[in-house]
């Protein structure tokens, strides 16, 4: 036999391990390409999460300079309620009078720019439905009609944008309770 001529047998070898290369370049291939999805989709998955996570951490930064005065607009608290309690009073002079007169323009001023900070006062009227959003009850005051009515204000209430800092306190009303009414679970002698 020629060396140039090679066998059937020698040729189906030679073929069969061409074949077995190209499936085990073909399962490479394949794994490669999962491989690259894998991580296509690791990288992806990490880009949604920076960014979600830039999103909040924006979203948080704009909460926290929005709400900065919160703690000042607290301290400022006591000083309006003096001012309320000091432009409750009826002057009893005209020196006086002068007084509340410069006291309410400056009382009007700091509400201004309290206003221009987003401060809002909550200022509820007697006969005014309660608000647990909005309102505490310090007390409550036993009369006639509908129940859940305002009936005394004793001090405003404040909100920063949508935030509560305080809320208005108020005594609310409720039914009067009938003496005569007969006790539950109390038994007359038979």
């Amino acid at each position: 036999m020629p060396k140039d001529k090679i066998s059937k047998e020698e040729l189906k070898e030679k073929k069969s391990k061409e074949e077995k290369k190209i499936q085990e370049l073909q399962e490479e291939l394949a794994k490669l390409k999962n491989d690259v999805e894998h991580w296509k989709n690791e990288y992806y998955r990490a880009y949604a999460d920076t960014k979600n996570l830039r999103t909040s951490l924006e979203k948080d930064h704009s909460e926290a300079i929005k709400y900065r005065a919160i703690g000042f607009i607290e301290e400022l608290l006591p000083v309006l309620d003096s001012f309320h309690m000091a432009l409750a009073n009826e002057p009893t002079s005209q020196e006086l009078k002068n007084y509340l007169v410069g006291f309410q323009f400056v009382y009007r001023n700091l509400i201004s720019v309290l206003e221009n900070e987003g401060v809002t006062e909550i200022a509820p009227n007697v006969g005014d439905k309660f608000s647990d959003a909005t309102m505490s009850a310090v007390d409550t005051t036993e009369q006639e009609g509908e129940e859940n009515l305002v009936t005394k204000v004793y001090g405003k209430g404040y909100k920063l944008h949508q935030r509560l800092i305080r809320p208005a306190m108020v005594s609310v009303s409720k039914n009067k309770k009938e003496e005569n009414e007969p006790k539950e679970g109390v038994k007359g002698d038979a």
